[in-house]
């Protein structure tokens, strides 16, 4: 790969080697000079290169259709999983299709121009200073195409980051670091203790301090679980650089930083089951594993293990590069009914327990187990049977 990419910077290095070299040429515009001459471009010159032009067109044309029909099942643009997530698709729908629109009419215009305006001898072009019915239309409808965009996206961002304080809601902490994330529930009293990252110990990997009254009651777990139809808090934060907290399902992202809190709301809306028995979900499933399979089938021959199936889940996933297994920094999330939430929050440990037990384990005294050596076993053994035998010669 390396090699193929010197091989290309060098190829464009020449080309502008060469093309810098035509320029120097023609500003050595010398009367009599042939090789000047000829660089002049003539009506046929300019027939070609104006005909050329419509034909890019239509290449662009065919490939953006080509493209649309292919690959065109936007696997972000559906299927979203939160409440204000029908709302973000519809504004990417609407921008999508304002974006085509216009891309098209300035596109065949770009075009148009350039071939019917092509060079002539006998050809000049018109000018004018200046047209303020034009400049008033390409001002006016561009500020309101995009006033209505922003106004869309401004209601559907203060949905994500508003709440009301007198609204039920639950609070989760999504702690980030290198490279991988925690999660921390709000207790009973639905309250987050206070955290600092100097209080990270032991089984206390957010730093939660335990001071703090707060803190003694939260939950602690290794992957992120959701009650569907009830509203979340997200609390970020990094113990390290900066980091993203991507829901690519739940059509919802914020940044983790370094020594601040950030967050945003959202609603679940379909349920981890729910989601997978969609039919798009399962066309989606199926054609990756059968990818793979046969990928699997490869594996075995060599002698290695095969890949396990795929199976959907929602995941949460680090949207910066924050390293170099940045790649791998993801967790899994699982929305499930809010019976089945409750069922297994009930069953966790706080985080005051956590910490009991551990200090507890640690001030408990170590036990030495005791083994006799094989060899004393043995030599025991041989004394019983001597003194036997020796009883039965005297008697």
């Amino acid at each position: 790969m390396t090699s193929l990419l010197i091989l290309v910077i060098v190829a464009l290095l020449g080309i502008a080697i060469w093309q810098l070299t035509k320029i120097f040429d023609l500003t050595q515009n010398v009367s009599g000079n042939e090789s000047c001459d000829s660089e002049i471009a003539t009506d046929k010159d300019n027939n070609i290169q104006g005909y050329l032009m419509f034909g890019f067109l239509g290449f662009i044309y065919a490939l953006t259709i080509f493209s649309i029909v292919k690959y065109g099942h936007f696997p972000l643009l559906a299927n979203s999983a939160s409440e204000h997530g029908k709302d973000v698709d519809n504004l990417m729908w609407i921008s999508l299709a304002l974006i085509f629109f216009v891309q098209t009419i300035t596109q065949f215009l770009l075009h148009y121009f350039a071939f019917a305006n092509r060079g002539r001898k006998d050809k000049k072009a018109f000018y004018f200073s200046d047209n303020e019915k034009l400049e008033m239309i390409w001002t006016i409808i561009p500020v309101i195409v995009l006033s209505g965009l922003i106004l869309y996206g401004l209601f559907t961002w203060n949905a994500i980051m508003n709440v009301d304080e007198e609204e039920d809601v639950i609070y989760v902490e999504v702690y980030a670091k290198q490279f991988g994330w925690d999660i921390r529930y709000a207790g009973k009293d639905n309250v987050l203790g206070k955290a600092n990252v100097r209080f990270i110990k032991g089984v206390n990997v957010t730093g939660a301090d335990m001071s703090d009254p707060n803190s003694q009651d939260d939950i602690l777990a290794t992957e992120l679980r959701l009650p569907v139809g009830k509203k979340v808090v997200m609390k970020m934060r990094s113990q390290d650089v900066l980091h993203s907290a991507y829901f690519p399902h739940f059509r919802a992202q914020m940044n983790c930083v370094p020594g601040m809190v950030t967050q945003f709301a959202m609603t679940p809306s379909v349920t981890t089951t729910e989601m997978r028995e969609r039919e798009e979900i399962m066309n989606r499933v199926s054609r990756i594993n059968k990818v793979r399979s046969e990928r699997s089938a490869e594996l075995v021959a060599k002698g290695e293990e095969a890949l396990a199936p795929y199976v959907f889940d929602y995941v949460l996933l680090c949207n910066k590069i924050c390293g170099r297994s940045h790649y791998n920094m993801q967790m899994k999330v699982v929305v499930e009914t809010e019976a089945e939430f409750n069922k297994w929050f009930a069953a966790q440990k706080t985080l005051g327990q956590l910490v009991a037990d551990e200090k507890a384990a640690a001030e408990a005294p170590a036990v030495e187990e005791v083994v006799a050596p094989e060899q004393n076993t043995q030599e025991l053994e041989t004394v019983v049977d001597t003194t036997a035998v020796v009883a039965q010669v005297i008697k």
